[in-house]
């Protein structure tokens, strides 16, 4: 999960990394009032997650709590890269004398951790990676150990951070890994961090993603999901807990085991270049749960999706049998109907692997007006798909 810039700094600010003064705001009108409270120059920035802010005209710097004001309102509602300006942050402004990189991210090529650092800060990263590789330091970190003094001290001097700031950045670097270990993040970075006149070093913006996987150790992660721009069914699945991504297509998809899912979404989508090119509606793995009630799930948000106009079931029998399967289906749909969910689209089921012939003989038994068994994953892909066209 990506946060705004507000939000990582205020997880930077909770762990004692240095950054000035700030609230974000949702209102012109809220806006003067935060400038108000600050006193002085402040500096309105749109809250999007996407880079460009400045050169989109999203960051403008505002005097007194009128500019403020003005400024929020001519920002609010921008469209920067496809994000639309939801909330913009009012901060302290202050003059710049350097500006510097630093970030600790996930290395999954090396299965490590990675700094990287560079008393050049302030441009794009790759852009700096790209055309003067040596002004980006690179120092891989062991996971056992993580960045204390020493580790700090190293990254710094790779860097080439001055005798003036070395002591103040090398603070900064172990405060960050504290964000990045204790807040379960992937990517934790700051461009620019910044050395201001009178000789302090500071965080001026930040961009912290967080491993979702480990949501279950921070429940107050919870509250920076952003639901502004959350999908109401992806929203809707992820209450639920199912592994559900919208996509803009017609067949709707549930399988089990996200390598089977994918190769569904390519079957389906090549069959469907026979019926003027149908496609895949969503990614739904349920995993090796077929019960009726992750079943019903699944398919209630499927049916739910005004796009879909069939549903290729698609299941494998491993540790789930394919006969638990075809009574999670069934129950399913008699669930469903009970919900007072209108079943109306028809669903192809194809099932393999344990008890097969098992699941198979209980769908052919229950005899669903809407549900049709087709034996091979190619002739299934084909069948929803010609159902939408149809439809």
């Amino acid at each position: 999960m990506d946060l705004f810039e507000y939000q990582a700094k205020d997880l930077f600010a909770a762990h004692g990394v240095p950054t000035l003064p700030g609230e974000v705001a949702a209102t012109p009108e809220q806006a003067r009032e935060i400038a108000a409270r600050l006193g002085g120059a402040v500096v309105v920035k749109a809250q999007v997650k996407t880079g460009g802010r400045g050169k989109a005209g999203g960051v403008k710097l505002a005097s007194t709590p009128d500019e403020a004001q003005a400024r929020a309102r001519d920002i609010l509602g921008m469209d920067i890269k496809g994000h639309t300006v939801h909330r913009v942050l009012i901060a302290t402004a202050s003059d710049i004398e350097t500006e510097y990189y630093v970030s600790f991210l996930l290395d999954r090529s090396n299965r490590t951790y990675l700094a990287m650092a560079s008393v050049e800060g302030g441009m794009e990263i790759e852009q700096l990676a790209v055309e003067r590789p040596e002004a980006l330091a690179k120092v891989g970190i062991d996971a056992l150990v993580g960045v204390d003094a020493a580790k700090a001290a190293e990254i710094a001097d790779a860097a080439g951070f001055g005798p003036d700031v070395r002591d103040q950045v090398v603070a900064i670097l172990q405060q960050l890994w504290t964000v990045f270990t204790e807040e379960d993040a992937t990517l934790v970075e700051v461009n620019p961090l910044v050395k201001t006149p009178d000789g302090r070093v500071v965080a001026l913006d930040g961009k912290v993603t967080l491993d979702e996987n480990a949501g279950f150790r921070h429940p107050g992660h919870a509250d920076l999901v952003d639901r502004d721009a959350a999908d109401p069914l992806e929203q809707r699945a992820k209450d639920k807990d199912l592994n559900y991504v919208k996509l803009h297509g017609a067949v709707g998809i549930i399988g089990n085991g996200a390598g089977l899912v994918m190769s569904t979404l390519d079957v389906v989508a090549y069959a469907g270049e026979e019926f003027g090119g149908v496609k895949p509606a969503n990614f739904l793995d349920i995993g090796g749960g077929a019960s009726a009630q992750v079943m019903a799930d699944g398919l209630e948000i499927i049916l739910s999706d005004p796009e879909v106009k069939s549903v290729f079931v698609n299941v494998f029998g491993g540790i789930t049998a394919c006969d638990a399967v075809a009574n999670g289906i069934v129950q399913a749909l008699d669930l469903l109907a009970g919900m007072g969910e209108p079943l109306t689209k028809p669903l192809v089921v194809r099932l393999d692997g344990n008890n097969a012939d098992e699941g198979r003989r209980i769908l052919a038994e229950a005899a669903h007006e809407l549900a049709e068994l087709v034996d091979t994953m190619d002739g299934a892909a084909r069948r929803v798909a010609e159902l939408a066209a149809a439809n």
